[in-house]
């Protein structure tokens, strides 16, 4: 996956918000997962996109440098690799 890659989550995820931490069970593949900190932004930014266009991984990396003190090399890898184990996990795809 590169920045310009458009994503978006494959189906709605129920999720639960527990003490800072999103958390979901995927029973059909018997996983638990749990995101936090600058993980949950990300998610919120996917939420809701499933069935739509997308978003770009690049729109991800803008919002994430204008919230945070990152530089724009850290941030692009990082969350590309955040991306791939939730592509990997079967949770997103590329549009």
């Amino acid at each position: 996956m590169d920045k310009t890659a458009k994503i978006r989550m494959k189906a709605k995820r129920n999720v639960t918000d527990l003490a800072g931490e999103k958390v979901m069970v995927d029973f059909e593949q018997g996983k638990y997962f749990c995101i936090k900190g600058v993980g949950n932004d990300i998610w919120d930014m996917l939420d809701g996109q499933e069935g739509e266009d997308g978003i770009t991984v690049e729109a991800i990396l803008h919002k994430l440098m204008e919230e945070y003190e990152v530089m724009e090399e850290v941030c692009e890898k990082e969350v590309l690799a955040f991306l791939d184990k939730l592509e990997q996990a079967g949770i997103l795809e590329e549009v």
